[in-house]
């Protein structure tokens, strides 16, 4: 039988562990920690507090309570109209696809500053277990147009794309 042995330097062992959890460390703070994709604002969206500043965050001023909250479920079975809003939510950075069949909550908040608005208008959060998962910014005009969080760049109301608003001046559905 033979027996090998190896001399071990701590010194050197402490120095490459250091090395290593220096390196995570500095990936992680790169990455950002592999957290969500999707914008947030640093508020918590638990409160109506957080939930305005999130919406604040993108340039809006909005009523300082919800028109409406209510639960929804998002649809375990794809259709063309899911298909349409959640490419909408995907170029926003959200994605619904990961929640069908589960019950979040919607909160309608009134916009009180859309460029050009005629009609109102409505912004939609989608929230799950405390987190935005999605939602829109509706204009009930004749010619409004659902549209993602970002605030226009125009004075004047977009035109009309295949996700058009509800004709009802109520407030916005969701799939």
């Amino acid at each position: 039988m033979m027996v090998m042995t190896a001399k071990v330097d701590l010194k050197k062992i402490a120095i490459a562990a250091a090395a290593v959890v220096g390196i995570i460390i500095v990936l992680v703070a790169l990455l950002g920690g592999g957290g969500d994709t999707a914008p947030t604002a640093a508020a918590s969206v638990t409160t109506n507090d957080g939930r305005l500043q999130f919406l604040k965050s993108f340039g809006w001023e909005v009523a300082a309570s919800p028109v409406e909250s209510s639960q929804v479920k998002i649809p375990a079975e794809t259709s063309e109209v899911f298909e349409r809003y959640n490419a909408l939510q995907k170029s926003q950075g959200y994605d619904l696809t990961g929640y069908a069949g589960k019950t979040a909550m919607r909160y309608v908040y009134k916009i009180n500053n859309y460029p050009g608005a005629s009609e109102p208008v409505y912004a939609t959060l989608l929230v799950y277990k405390d987190k935005i998962i999605g939602g829109d910014v509706t204009n009930t005009a004749a010619k409004g147009v659902i549209q993602g969080f970002a605030m226009p760049q125009t004075q004047s109301i977009p035109e009309p794309t295949q996700a058009t608003a509800p004709t009802q001046p109520t407030t916005p559905t969701t799939p």
